[in-house]
């Protein structure tokens, strides 16, 4: 009595696995013959429009991506030919289209809304036990869900309807109106937009979309995992714990199956060469192969007789004619290729029977056709490792091979060299009467090696002796029972596998007649192969799947058709488990043309074991096939199972017959020991016979785990002296010795403990409609490892006809199907253009080729849809924060673990013993006044024209006369009262500085602001007014020509012309002194405002003193040793911060020569800054990020024209980047790098920090040790702790020293929550106490909650009595071994970044920058990168350097990287042009001005993902 899982169905009805549900569903409709048969039964098409009609009631929309018209036009209908829809050859795992344009079938399927009306996860089907709950602290998935929930959504007046979101949105996001042509900069960052934030209106396209991304995430995921596995530290990974009611295998440990005895017939041959010279000499005008041509017209017959003298030819020729007589290039038991073209057995034949009978090793190969095939490298590969040198060929594949100009054959990548042999008769001279080969009996010699392609796309060569080759050829002889002289047709690629073992080899044994069909035949007409067994009454054919479908699809009411000559109907991809429908629907419709049921035998083999089972031929046609209904649920365990549910996820697998004569077969688990596996669990397929190949050519150790497999039982014990052969299929003995195959090793992915066989999930996405937008069979399915489990990913060729809607509906509707069916998330489904995927010889999809270019980025998809959301299961736990310790245990904990409290301090001031006569003044004004008097002809400062030439400078006396004309002018013209505000709108230059010191002439406080550009007034226009506006400046100075743009009529459109304070041109002075200089009363009135856009979006304006500025030039005056007789080089915008104080202050008060290169005139000469470093001799020199970067990219490739024209940087000793962010060590060190050939120290370079509260804290100054960097631990800085790590360690963070702490400054490391001091080498807020800190906001715009404590803030334990100012940086103070000038051990600050950037996901703590380098370094096109949050998703933009093509390329590598190394999910990527991420004059980011131009639908996107 058979098991219930096989099912004996009666003959004459091809029975369902009957339940009342499914019986009636069952019925076939077949008309047309349209539907694809091929991979897909109607069951399982039924299944799946029944799965995605149980979503249409859960309605929710999914946000499409927008992409740009550019991008949308290229999938017009001329782009593109029709795809060579063509074979697939079995390794490659690929389906394959068909020719005809079939017409699709509406039945079955269900009809649409136009826009996807589901969620395209949380369908958990019931198959799933355990439902999905939502236990305790489940999945990470549920709360992202959940504080998705509560964010912002309480910001917007109501949120958007997702329901109704319609396609009239059209999917292009149009370009910004008025927009000109020239982009200079980013069109946004308007005034009105800078209050960042959450208040963004929602009629937005963009953030209605992000709105339903969130809604969408909130469902339920999964069940939730309860264990972790430890990734190296406390992050830790959620692993897949097996679920308590999985299906577990219940049976008796199974027996190792015997095929019956090989009875060896008397008159067999003793070897195959033998055979040859047997029906050559006895029978030679016996037909042996008759081949056609492209009409399907008889081209050649070659007779056994001409077979026999034509391998003698070739065995002679290759031995004698090769090399010289002392030196033959080919002795017996060496390899050589055999390269024949699909149409050409002929020649095929005569030249592997000639390296037979001269004992030379043939390794048949494809044809190479271009240089770079796909997969030929491999290939090229396999020749090197088996050592081939000669290569065998045909005269007309000889001249079409690619030629070099001089007519020689190039050398194919990864090829050895090769010399080519054509084998055609004319070319090779007859062997000599006396010479003769010789003919021995089967040994165990090598006979030839077969290629296999393997998963990971590597060819290897499997070995098969000449024992092997005979054995099989009597295997196949007993099981077919094949007799002298019949006819076969075979379809196959004669090259390898069944076609070449029944085709080539048994066929001469049994001197039977083969009609060889070649592909290019089958393509013009897919009947071929029926019409020739009809015309030959061929008793067996040997075809694939394909071929039986092509014919169902090509045949319409053929009358001459007659098949019952037929006996044998070999099904050489049978073992797949969709073969099965293939087979149904070929017998349904040609019985009526006299085939008989039991005549199609479905075989499986592989080319390690070669043929491993096939179905027996009988004549008793009582004895139906044998069928197995399988739950797909069970088999993702590994277990079989009848299928209980409601038959939607089912697999119908056919056996394909007995185990051969002469062999055992076991099945073993697929992974670890071999063990022999249970009745009802599935495993790999073992077996031992002699009829197998022998091993890897040349690879010992993988030939061990494969072909030396001693399977165990469950005590462990051998079953058997012999070693079995791994098969590479998986699959189950069934009753009465019929063997089932449910998939192979090669296509199974394992996801979270569950194992898919790509062939299942293929079917599953074919089965949803899928001749409209897809071509069948030109889909790929693969899976790739993200985050420690593999994740799937399916490619396929989209029609070039069908619109972006229709394909999205079809790839959300995939993703559903796939997740009803098989449980399983896709990952990431892409469909590219028609006939782009890399293909095999056979027109199959080459998979490893396209896995490794979704890897590499160059794909090119025309769609993309990603689902992290649903498929990672095993993110990390939200980290949750500790409840804070108190004081008192911090300090014991400090001293008892050995921690210093951090802080540090650069030199005391006190202590400082210098001859310093600008310190007897308290006030800049007085200072210059002094030097005008003292030394009125010092050169202060020299301004650079872009050619290098001075443009203008001024002396001490020049400067204070300048001055005072100024101040006249504000006191008669402006009639200000001391202490007015007084706008300063200059370019960087001499202007400046003098209205800035006639400003301090005349008491008022001066505040310096960026001229609008020129070309740019609309965005840059209104920062001007609102910073005038913010700063209550009661007149604004500038000169004629700005005087004449900010009156123009460009500036009215962009702001109010009446509404400026009154404007004083500067060019045009009074000629007049003033009556007396005013000095201000009290050294702690305002001398001036620093006006500065924070990244983050944000105007601050801060209060400097006359005392702070003073202390400030002293500190940096002690700092970088500056005296009159020195030369300062400055190429710093002049605006706010350091920058503004060594363009205008410091000179005054140093008395050292400032030269000043405004960044803007490097545009034009890059070279600029470097030549008057170098031509001044200057030892010290002042830049921004921007300069440098300017100078790395610009000047890369003319370092050595450089030193042609004498650039020498070796005078300088100190390069200092002035900044208020985290070092950007990789710039700094390529740049150093860069111009270490011209002589830069790569000491001088380094950084300073400052920030709004005080405007530098550290500089590097010339004494002191050199800046050190250390390496950090970047999963424990995301948990505000530093680790140090070692220079290369995974997840290292690289830091650099922020420069050296100023003289008069402290600092110290304090917990931004808890205000309490933290110790060494601990992450914390920087606070900083001195004497040149700012005295506090003028005002903030765009936040007024600042308060004052940014400024006054006392530490809560400690020290409680120290005033600090806070910088709102993350960073940390570390004792290094190095000693200070003063001797003391030197305490390093490193600065990690600004909180208010740091990004809060999931509990932890993220700085953009970090995630920006990952995805820079991602794909080659990605130039720039800046990320930002909005409601909790992770959005990231990035620059596009290349085609409008390549966007969706960035997709997937974007989101794996983030995932890898952030462990976060990307919610939304946009890919734009160069130049759309907006940054600031310092060289920063402005990734919120970024933000509101994405949700406001400014940025003119090339793509727009939305991650599910």
């Amino acid at each position: 009595p058979s098991p219930p899982w096989v099912d004996q169905a009666l003959p004459q009805e091809r029975r369902a696995p009957v339940t009342p549900s499914s019986a009636s569903r069952y019925h076939r409709r077949r008309s047309s013959g349209s539907r694809d048969e091929r991979y897909r039964s109607d069951v399982h098409t039924e299944a799946v429009q029944a799965a995605l009609a149980k979503h249409k009631e859960r309605k929710m929309a999914v946000p499409m991506p927008s992409k740009r018209r550019s991008l949308v036009v290229q999938t017009s209908m001329d782009a593109y030919t029709p795809p060579d829809t063509s074979s697939g050859s079995e390794d490659e795992g690929s389906v394959q289209g068909d020719s005809q344009g079939t017409p699709t079938s509406s039945q079955g399927s269900i009809n649409m809304e136009h826009w996807i009306s589901q969620a395209i996860h949380g369908s958990t089907t019931s198959t799933t036990s355990s439902s999905s709950t939502q236990s305790g602290g489940s999945g990470a998935a549920h709360r992202l869900a959940d504080v998705m929930a509560q964010t912002h959504i309480e910001n917007h007046s109501a949120p958007p309807d997702v329901t109704t979101y319609t396609s009239e949105h059209s999917i292009q996001v149009e370009r910004p109106q008025g927009s000109t042509g020239s982009r200079t900069a980013p069109k946004y960052g308007n005034a009105e937009l800078m209050e960042t934030g959450d208040g963004v209106p929602v009629s937005s396209r963009v953030s209605a979309k992000i709105q339903q991304l969130v809604n969408t995430l909130k469902r339920p995921k999964r069940p939730p995992l309860r264990e972790f596995f430890v990734d190296d530290f406390e992050e830790l990974l959620e692993v897949q714990q097996p679920d308590p009611n999985q299906p577990k295998p219940e049976g008796a440990q199974m027996l190792a199956m015997r095929g019956e005895q090989l009875g060896v017939v008397t008159n067999w041959p003793p070897s195959l060469e033998a055979a040859l010279q047997r029906w050559g000499t006895i029978s030679p005008k016996a037909p042996c192969l008759t081949t056609m041509d492209t009409n399907g017209k008889p081209l050649y017959i070659l007779t056994y007789g001409k077979l026999w003298t034509r391998s003698m030819k070739v065995a002679y020729s290759i031995l004698h004619k090769l090399g010289t007589k002392q030196e033959p290039m080919v002795r017996p038991g060496d390899r050589v290729a055999l390269v024949f073209p699909n149409n050409d057995p002929a020649a095929f034949m005569a030249a592997f029977y000639g390296c037979l009978l001269a004992e030379v090793v043939p390794v048949p190969i494809e044809v190479p056709l271009t240089r770079k095939d796909a997969g030929s490298q491999q290939i090229g590969f396999l020749l090197g490792s088996c050592g081939v040198t000669v290569a065998l060929t045909s005269d007309a594949c000889h001249k079409g091979l690619p030629k070099s100009p001089t007519g020689e054959i190039p050398q194919f990548k990864g090829w050895p060299k090769l010399l080519w042999f054509v084998t055609e008769s004319k070319h090779l001279s007859k062997p000599p009467r006396d010479w003769f080969p010789h003919i021995k009996d089967a040994n165990n010699d090598t006979a030839y090696i077969e290629y296999k392609t393997c998963k990971d796309g590597s060819v290897l060569g499997v070995t098969v002796t000449r024992t092997a080759l005979l054995t099989h050829c009597q295997a196949l002889t007993q099981a077919c029972g094949y007799t002298e002289a019949e006819t076969i047709v075979n379809v196959l690629d004669f090259k390898k596998d069944v076609g070449l073992w029944h085709g080539i080899l048994t066929s001469v044994m049994n001197m039977m007649h083969v009609i060889s069909i070649p592909y290019s035949l089958m393509k013009v007409n897919p009947l071929s192969w029926i019409q020739k067994v009809c015309q030959y009454k061929a008793k067996v054919a040997c075809v694939k799947s394909r071929d039986m479908h092509w014919a169902l699809v090509a045949h319409r009411d053929q009358r001459d058709i007659n098949l019952s000559s037929l006996r044998m109907l070999i099904v050489a991809d049978g073992a797949n488990p969709w073969s099965i429908s293939s087979c149904d629907a070929f017998l349904n419709v040609f019985q009526s043309k006299g085939l008989r049921q039991e005549v199609i035998c479905p075989c499986a083999s592989s080319p390690e074991a070669l043929t491993v089972a096939i179905r027996r031929p009988t004549d008793d046609s009582n004895q139906p096939p044998g069928r197995g209904v399988l739950s797909m649920h069970g088999l993702t365990y590994g277990v079989i199972r009848v299928d209980s549910e409601e038959k939607l996820s089912v697999l119908t697998v056919q056996d394909v017959g007995l185990v051969m004569p002469g062999a055992i077969m076991c099945s073993v688990k697929p992974d670890g020991v071999p063990q022999l596996c249970r009745t009802d669990e599935i495993g790999e397929l073992c077996v031992c016979a002699v009829a197998t190949g022998t091993s890897y050519y040349g690879l010992s150790g993988m030939t061990k785990n494969t072909f030396e497999v001693f399977p165990m039982t469950s005590s462990g014990a051998p079953i058997s002296e012999y070693p079995f052969i791994r098969t590479g299929l998986l699959g189950f003995v069934g009753p009465g010795g019929l063997v089932f195959v449910v998939g192979k090793m090669d296509g199974l992915m394992v996801v979270s403990g569950r194992r898919h066989n790509a062939d299942d999930i293929v079917a599953t996405a074919l089965a949803v409609e899928p001749m409209k937008f897809v071509y069948r069979g030109r889909i790929a399915v693969f899976s790739v490892t993200v985050l420690h489990d593999e994740r799937i990913v399916i490619v396929a060729e989209q029609r070039p006809d069908s619109t972006e809607e229709d394909s999205f509906q079809w790839m959300s509707r995939v993703l559903q199907a796939i997740d009803s069916i098989h449980q399983v998330g896709v990952y990431c489904l892409a469909l590219v253009p028609a006939n782009t995927l890399p293909k095999t010889p056979l027109g199959g999809i080459h998979l490893s080729e396209t896995k490794q270019l979704f890897l590499e980025g160059s794909l090119h998809p025309c769609n993309v849809l990603m689902c992290p959301h649903t498929c990672v299961t095993n993110l990390p736990k939200p980290r949750q924060k500790q409840p804070e310790i108190g004081p008192a245990s911090v300090m014991v904990g400090n001293l008892v673990s050995g921690k210093r409290i951090a802080q540090a301090s650069g030199r005391d001031l006190g202590q400082i013993e210098d001859n310093d006569q600008a310190r007897k003044f308290l006030f800049l004004s007085e200072v210059l006044q002094w030097r005008a008097q003292t030394t009125p002809d010092h050169v202060l400062y020299t301004l650079l024209n872009c050619r290098g030439a001075i443009a203008n400078s001024l002396t001490c006396v020049q400067l204070h006369k300048r001055a005072e004309k100024i101040a006249v002018m504000l006191m008669e013209r402006g009639h200000l009262q001391d202490g007015d505000h007084v706008a300063l709108v200059y370019p960087p230059g001499i202007d400046l500085i003098a209205a800035f010191y006639g400003c301090l002439y005349a008491g008022c406080v001066p505040i310096t602001v960026r001229p609008p550009h020129p070309q740019n007034i609309a965005t840059t226009l209104p920062t001007v007014k609102m910073i005038v506006e913010v700063s209550r400046s009661a007149c604004l100075m500038t000169t004629q020509l700005i005087c004449k743009l900010l009156r123009s009529r460009e500036a009215a459109a962009a702001v109010d012309v009446r509404t400026w304070p009154l404007i004083l041109d500067t060019d045009d002075l009074p000629k007049k002194r003033p009556a007396q200089i005013c000095k201000p009363c009290n050294p702690d009135t305002l001398a001036y405002l620093d006006f500065s856009v924070s990244t983050t979006g944000m105007l601050a304006g801060v209060k400097m003193s006359h005392a702070a500025t003073s202390a400030f030039c002293r500190s940096i005056k002690l700092q970088c040793e500056l005296y009159p007789s020195r030369e300062v080089a400055i190429c710093l915008d002049p605006y706010c911060g350091l920058g503004f104080v060594l363009w205008c202050l410091c000179s005054v008060y140093s008395g050292h020569q400032s030269i000043l290169i405004p960044p803007s005139e490097l545009e034009t000469n890059p070279a600029l800054w470097l030549l008057a470093v170098s031509q001044y001799k200057v030892r010290d020199t002042f830049c921004s990020y921007s300069v440098m970067e300017l100078c790395t990219k610009g000047l890369g490739s003319q370092t050595e024209s450089l030193k042609a024209r004498g650039l020498d940087l070796s005078r300088v000793r100190t390069c200092v980047v002035v900044a208020e962010e985290r070092p950007r060590i990789a710039l700094t060190q390529s740049f150093s790098k860069l111009f270490k050939d011209l002589g830069l120290h790569p000491r001088a370079v380094s950084t300073s920090f400052g920030c709004r509260v005080n405007l530098a804290i550290c500089l590097q100054g010339t004494s002191g040790p050199d800046p050190t960097t250390v390496y950090v631990d970047m999963r424990a800085l995301r948990h505000d702790r530093v680790r140090l790590v070692e220079r290369g360690s995974p997840h290292s963070l690289p830091l650099m020293e922020s420069g050296k702490i100023l003289p008069g400054v402290r600092i110290i490391i304090a917990n931004p929550e808890t205000k309490g001091p933290l110790g060494d080498s601990h992450l914390g807020e920087i606070w900083v106490h001195s004497a040149h800190n700012a005295s506090g906001y003028f005002t903030i715009y765009g936040d007024e909650s600042l308060q004052s404590d940014h400024f006054n803030s006392r530490l809560s334990f400690g020290d409680t009595q120290t005033i600090w100012a806070r910088t709102g940086y993350l960073g940390f103070l570390r004792r290094t071994e190095l000693t200070d000038a003063n001797g003391e051990r030197h305490d390093a600050l490193y600065v990690v970044g600004a909180l208010d950037e740091a990004m809060e996901l999931r509990g932890m703590r993220y700085h953009p920058i970090d995630i920006e380098t990952s995805v820079i370094r991602a794909h080659k096109s990605v130039t720039e990168c800046a990320v930002f949050t909005w409601t909790n998703l992770l959005v990231v933009v990035v620059e596009l350097d290349g085609s409008e093509q390549e966007a969706l390329d960035l997709v997937p590598l974007v989101t794996n990287v983030v995932l890898e190394e952030h462990y976060l999910i990307v919610g939304v990527v946009v890919v734009v042009d160069i130049g759309v991420i907006p940054i600031n004059s310092r060289g920063e980011k402005q990734r919120m001005h970024l933000r509101d131009g994405f949700l406001a639908d400014q940025l003119d996107p090339i793509y727009v993902a939305y991650n599910m």
